[in-house]
């Protein structure tokens, strides 16, 4: 260690590598950005980090974490894929990846996009065409039951179209996909982790959701120059029926999302209270927020009435504004100022605080839980008494995660590096004990982190043991590929006193957030049932055709290494829909189906049924063959399909 790397971990106010410039300097954070993003070889080769020790000791480090070939990970990770629109499912410390799942936009692989079922959910145009080629998934949540993850749903958002979808996890596939009304800039959510109206329900109720982008409301082109009519709002989505159930229109704008443990409180951290349109205009107060809702009493509102509704829109909005949220007896929403266009609020796994990260400051903001209820019970005359600690941590933080053992772990995106702290400490040094020293440790990252989580992170079993951080650039971490460069996901063991990087792996871009949670929790199923598909074919002589007019129904089975009908006839002009059933009862035995110059692909897995519709509009043999490996006769198995004039 360095004589100034040594003083960073030993002196608190020095809270960077860099010296911090003053508030009026993170202005120019794009700027400054760029200035390290644009560094040269050299000054990435002198970097601790790339020396022979530091490689020696990582890799060391890696040997301890090998997941041998035959072994199993210790964690899954859910990844989102950004603008793939898909979720990406690792084990952990291996970091392989396991699956895709496509949520927002069509997967050749799958068909999904292109068969019936997955269409319902995606929802379709008038033609029949899914409703959207593209997403942009951002942040990846699971469901809860006492403080921690159960297993049985995960959540994420499709930022650029408004779309919230649901993840079954014992199956790992999509299977729900809402639209938020009303809203754009669609980024963070978060499940709640107990009812926080009925204290016996202990467990994933409701999704929030929190949209970044002002729109007029209602959006009808009516009021697009008039600034008074943009809002933003916060939303409520049902974790069962996966239906909106209220929204609250806001000061400012919504960016990450946490949620209480009791129930009580959700929030979200702002970064635009100035409500601009340019980015110069969003950072021109020296304070931004942090709004908590006060989720029972939003519900009592609506029960009682007293909302609005928007345009087509049948969603109850309730007024969640300052200048309607006076008294905090009554109040529905809190807005407590933090500095400055804060990036990321996060719930530690003791269930006491929220913690936002500054980005344009280099502080984080601690709050307690327990004197928020003091403030909507109207028992402290100052919200900012809600602060416990405001401490500087570095440059640029963004996000928090937690190792269950008092500490907290801060992405540094200006500084590339990884602060642990601990909270105690600081809430100490803030209530004046300049002694109370509450950098823990430190480490570079390569380049720029932005999202991190660890290992049950915000739970209340957080364990301690794994942190992965994503970094935006890459930049000399691997070979070389072109302009475009992938991401850098690195994968830390925190289980010790000192931080250790013990592995990395480039990330197509572009990812965001992730969890990462036991294997214990997962109880997957390996193979489907018949009886959960009312189409399946249970019986491969019960496949045959089935006309009405030029509406065709066919039936197809298929069970390794072919499929029954191994031919079958059409008229051009025909609708046509085939229902597939896989009959095969093995464990990753999967079939493809894929017919020839139509366009078509898609795959069953064991005991599966999915159906394609589609219009017969090319005459000739189109021959049908299995597009995923299945036996030794797997290039044998193939159908034909005769369309004559």
């Amino acid at each position: 260690m360095d004589k100034k790397q040594e003083h960073h971990e030993s002196s608190t106010p020095d809270v960077s590598r860099r010296k911090f410039l003053g508030s009026s300097a993170m202005a120019g954070l794009a700027g400054a950005t760029l200035g390290l993003a644009g560094c040269n070889k050299g000054e990435q080769g002198a970097s601790p980090a790339q020396s022979a020790p530091a490689k020696a000791a990582a890799t060391e480090a890696g040997d301890a974490h090998e997941i041998k070939p035959g072994q199993l990970d210790e964690y899954y990770g859910l990844w989102s894929g950004g603008h793939s629109g898909d979720v990406r499912v690792l084990g952990l410390p291996s970091g392989r990846m396991i699956k895709r799942i496509p949520v927002f936009t069509p997967d050749p692989l799958t068909g999904w996009g292109t068969t019936n079922e997955s269409k319902a959910i995606m929802g379709t145009k008038p033609d029949g065409s899914p409703l959207y080629h593209v997403g942009d998934t951002h942040h990846v949540h699971g469901s809860y039951a006492d403080g921690t993850y159960d297993g049985k749903y995960g959540w994420v958002n499709d930022k650029l179209n408004a779309r919230l979808g649901r993840l079954r996890l014992d199956i790992f596939e999509c299977d729900k996909i809402v639209d938020i009304p009303n809203v754009q800039g669609f980024h963070g959510i978060f499940p709640d982790k107990r009812d926080p109206v009925d204290a016996n329900i202990n467990r994933t109720t409701r999704v929030f959701c929190g949209a970044e982008f002002a729109i007029p409301l209602p959006n009808n082109g009516k009021t697009s120059d008039d600034p008074a009519t943009y809002h933003s709002l916060f939303t409520c989505v049902d974790a069962e029926s996966m239906e909106v159930r209220w929204q609250v229109l806001i000061d400012g704008n919504c960016d990450l999302v946490a949620t209480s443990y009791d129930g009580a409180f959700t929030a979200t951290n702002q970064y635009n209270t100035e409500m601009g349109v340019h980015y110069q205009d969003m950072m021109s107060a020296e304070k931004d927020a942090c709004c908590f809702f006060h989720v029972a009493r939003i519900e009592e509102a609506v029960k009682a009435g007293k909302f609005k509704t928007y345009g087509d829109s049948k969603v109850p909005v309730v007024d969640g504004t300052k200048e309607a949220n006076k008294d905090p007896k009554t109040a529905l929403t809190a807005y407590v100022p933090v500095p400055k266009n804060p990036h990321g609020v996060n719930a530690s796994p003791d269930g006491k605080y929220f913690i936002c990260a500054g980005k344009l400051s280099p502080t984080t903001t601690t709050i307690d839980l327990a004197k928020m209820h003091e403030w909507f019970d109207g028992k402290l005359d100052n919200i900012n008494k809600t602060i416990v600690a405001e401490v500087e941590v570095g440059l640029g933080p963004l996000h928090t995660a937690f190792d269950g053992r008092g500490n907290a772990y801060t992405t540094l995106f200006l500084d590339s590096q990884v602060v642990k702290w601990n909270i105690d400490a600081a809430i100490k040094f803030f209530a004046g004990d300049k002694n109370s020293k509450y950098v823990v440790d430190r480490i570079d990252v390569h380049y720029q982190p932005g999202h991190i989580n660890a290992s049950m992170s915000e739970t209340k079993e957080a364990d301690g043991k794994y942190l992965n951080v994503g970094c935006k650039f890459s930049k000399d971490r691997y070979l070389p590929v072109g302009p475009l460069h992938p991401e850098n996901e690195q994968l830390i063991d925190i289980s010790g006193e000192k931080m250790r990087l013990i592995r990395e792996d480039p990330a197509w871009p572009e990812p965001h957030d992730f969890i990462i949670f036991r294997r214990d929790i997962i109880k997957a199923k390996q193979v489907y049932s018949l009886d959960d598909f009312p189409l399946a074919t249970k019986k491969a002589e019960d496949s045959g055709v089935e006309r009405k007019g030029n509406k065709v129904t066919v039936r197809i089975a298929s069970y390794a290494p072919q499929y029954q009908l191994q031919e079958f006839k059409l008229k051009k002009g025909d609708e046509v829909t085939i229902i597939l059933t896989n009959l095969d009862n093995v464990e990753d035995l999967t079939h493809g189906f894929g017919i020839e110059k139509y366009d078509i692909q898609f795959i069953v897995n064991p005991q599966e049924t999915k159906s394609v519709t589609f219009k017969a509009d090319k005459v000739g043999v189109f021959w049908i063959y299995c597009t995923h490996f299945c036996h030794a006769l797997h290039l044998e198995m193939r159908s034909r399909m005769i369309v004559e004039a």
